[in-house]
């Protein structure tokens, strides 16, 4: 501000002395004005000056690009042709025209002058600056190779900038081997070299699809070839660090390099939390308040990320009324994220009443912000109401990231009619081709059963990627159908990563085919696999299911950390060969190791204490899963304890249990006591529970079979045959049973 009033003065001075006709002097103040940022002055002087020469036209073309009136430079250009025959376009005023196309993204007007570049002589072959803005307007409208033409066919590429604007644009479109192969060309060419304005371009590449060792090598080449460490190339390398999930290295960067500024502190806030150490940003985050550069918005965006759970609430709370303190309240993306904090630390209620207070600004990222939260917080009816609330608005449209979460959330909770309708309307929009939204719609069908369905969207998939297929084996996998995920892992045209390993795991263990998991484990071993957790505990699964209990605890044995997942398929291990003893031992292990046990481990416990005959351990560790551990019993665990009771033939016991239960047990839990009352022949007490389940459950095939055999046992074949006739009368059908034996060809 200090600049401009001083540069008035001096125009005031050359008015009073009657140098306004002088025309150097009035583009310099053109000149000025603009980057002052005072164009209308620059426009004034521009229409007041009697002659107009070039350096004129540029002075203001150039200042209109430099403010962001990229259309008035058009409108300049247009006029300069159109009253100025004695005054020629130059390659300045070319360039700054074709800049504005850039800004501007119109691909037609750029190519046109193009075209009246090189009628006037100004070949971007030789001029270097027209080139260069040739170069970055065919990068910012996606056309690569009209860039890569101009960019291989200038005549003197030692300017960096025109290495620089290639490699930002092959980053830019997520050219990665386009850009790291300009870049190798780039340091084989001696007349040119890469600058930190190169390697800030090639960063972010790195970042965004966690070339983790390529990141190196590029920190590595700053290192050895001594470069001026500056913050943004500093800041850069954090971010890449961070986000390839090597929090340690940008920590050491952040901690022993000098120069920081609100982004460094920015980067690193965010790294931490990106990285699942809400603690240590939330330190950093105190630290930088105290002793730091002014907190912005992003600050408090880096910050909000790390309240992911009802453990961080009241921190998430005191940040929100930070935000309103410092004047943010207003703020679109402060509010969004906000509102997915709410939605993570489980109120829902804050998160709502957030998106009432700016319905009437709100759009498609605030409405998928709550629909997303939702979604991933298991709220999926709220997400439901949220997404109709943006159906109603018409100016809203749903983008990929909507039907993804939708798609999720119908898959959840197997809401078949509403999924199909979503299915349609994606095949209605642009959206439907996108990649993402066809592995949800995959993932969505498979959950419903229709794996058909799925079927047909994973085949007619334009560009399947891998967690296009990870989702179809896993499909198959979920359904039961391990021999077609074994097939179709067979034509896999990606390395597979440990996802897909993981489903391939779980279908070889459906099929009961050593063979098949043995030749997995063998491919673990070569691919790089082994440490994963995941995979080594699905291994523990597959092996005890397979008959090779020893294989799977020796696994379970050298994990370098244990889960708690890989805890509870241990027990449940156990629990399945009949080891229910070792099933208690390896809990005591559990509890003694910190682990905080889950459902899960409850429902793996009592299965054990049941097929073991340890009815008084299984009463013991139910009780004590409400009281001394703080796990609410579910449904799973009913039919635990009822089949635990029931195979002791304590079914007097079950089922007062059964009633007793509030609110009203589930009909899996009955059909656990009719199964006990099956096998140890209670005809009274099963007619009861039989009446009670069709009642609740008249379609369910093997409940009448259960009764069936319960009346053929004891001899009562004319009940018997009534329950065969309500039975054929439904048109029932039982799946029938089958087993598998694993021919080893060879």
């Amino acid at each position: 501000m200090n600049e401009l009033k001083q540069g008035r003065i001096v125009h005031g001075l050359s008015l009073k002395d009657g140098m306004d006709s002088d025309c150097f002097l009035c583009n310099a103040f053109i000149d000025m004005y603009a980057k002052c940022g005072d164009l209308n002055s620059a426009e004034c002087v521009f229409e007041c000056m009697d002659y107009r020469d070039s350096s004129s036209w540029n002075s203001m073309m150039s200042g209109c690009v430099y403010n962001g009136y990229t259309e008035k430079c058009l409108s300049y250009f247009k006029d300069m042709g159109l009253f100025c025959g004695d005054v020629r376009a130059d390659n300045l005023s070319i360039s700054c025209t074709i800049s504005a196309c850039s800004s501007l993204g119109v691909l037609h007007c750029g190519q046109t002058i193009h075209g009246f570049a090189i009628k006037l002589g100004y070949e971007e072959t030789t001029h270097i600056s027209v080139g260069n803005t040739l170069i970055s307007l065919y990068l910012q409208c996606g056309e690569t190779e009209d860039a890569e033409c101009v960019f291989r066919g200038l005549i003197h590429k030692d300017d960096v900038v025109s290495w620089n604007s290639m490699i930002r644009g092959f980053a830019i479109q997520s050219m990665i081997l386009e850009a790291f192969s300009l870049l190798y060309e780039m340091q084989l060419t001696r007349s040119v070299h890469p600058d930190s304005v190169t390697l800030i371009s090639i960063l972010p590449l790195c970042a965004e699809f966690n070339l983790l060792y390529e990141g190196k090598s590029v920190h590595g080449f700053i290192i050895r070839r001594g470069m001026r460490f500056d913050l943004s190339l500093k800041n850069s390398i954090m971010d890449m660090y961070c986000k390839c999930h090597n929090h340690k290295a940008a920590e050491l960067l952040f901690t022993t390099t000098p120069g920081s500024d609100t982004v460094t502190w920015n980067t690193m806030i965010a790294g931490y939390s990106q990285n699942g150490c809400s603690i240590e940003a939330q330190a950093l985050f105190q630290e930088f308040l105290c002793s730091g550069p002014p907190c912005n918005v992003l600050t408090l965006l880096a910050i909000l990320s790390s309240c992911d759970s009802p453990e961080e609430f009241q921190f998430g709370k005191s940040i929100h009324s930070l935000q309103i303190k410092l004047g943010f309240s207003n703020n679109f993306l402060a509010t969004n994220a906000l509102m997915y904090m709410y939605s993570n630390c489980g109120d829902l209620v804050a998160s709502l009443t957030l998106l009432q207070g700016i319905s009437a600004v709100a759009d498609v990222v605030s409405l998928n912000t709550v629909i997303v939260g939702c979604v991933q917080n298991g709220f999926c009816y709220e997400a439901l109401k949220a997404f109709n609330q943006m159906r109603s608005r018409s100016h809203i449209e749903p983008d990929s990231i909507t039907l993804v979460s939708m798609l999720s959330a119908c898959g959840e909770l197997e809401l078949v009619s509403e999924g199909r309708f979503l299915h349609g309307l994606a095949l209605k929009s642009p959206t439907g081709s996108d990649v993402r939204v066809r592995n949800s719609l995959i993932t969505m069908y498979s959950r419903f059963g229709d794996i058909e369905g799925a079927t047909s969207v994973f085949t007619t998939t334009p560009y399947p990627n891998l967690c296009s297929w990870n989702c179809m084996i896993s499909g198959f996998a979920q359904n039961k159908n391990g021999r077609s995920a074994l097939e179709l892992f067979h034509h896999l045209p990606y390395v597979p990563n440990e996802f897909t390993i993981v489903s391939i795991i779980s279908a070889s263990t459906q099929t009961g085919s050593l063979r098949h998991g043995k030749q997995i484990h063998c491919f673990v071993l070569r691919s790089g696999f082994l440490w994963n957790l995941f995979i080594l505990t699905a291994f523990v699964d597959m092996y005890s299911k397979c008959g090779r209990l020893d294989v799977a605890i020796r696994i379970f044995k050298d994990l370098p950390e244990k889960s708690i997942a890989s805890w509870n398929c241990m027990l449940s291990a156990y629990g399945f060969h009949g080891h229910g003893r070792e099933a208690i031992k390896l809990f005591n292990e559990l509890c003694e190791s910190g682990a905080r046990p889950t459902k899960s481990t409850f429902i793996s416990l009592l299965s054990a204490c049941s097929h073991s005959g340890l009815v008084e351990e299984g009463c013991l560790y139910y009780n004590l899963m409400s009281t001394g551990f703080g796990v609410e019993p579910t449904t799973e665990h009913h039919v635990c304890f009822v089949d635990l009771l029931g195979r002791a033939g304590r079914l007097a016991e079950a089922y007062k249990f059964i009633e007793g239960i509030q609110p009203q047990a589930e009909l899996s839990v009955w059909g656990a006591l009719l199964s006990a009352c099956k096998y140890h022949g209670y005809v009274k007490m099963g007619e009861q529970v039989g009446e009670h389940i069709f009642k609740i459950d008249p379609e369910n095939a093997g409940y009448y079979v259960s009764l069936f055999n319960i009346y053929a046992a004891d001899g009562r074949w004319s009940d018997a045959m009534d329950v065969r006739r309500m039975f054929d009368n439904r048109m029932l059908r039982k799946a029938p049973g089958y087993s598998l034996i694993d021919v080893c060809s060879g």
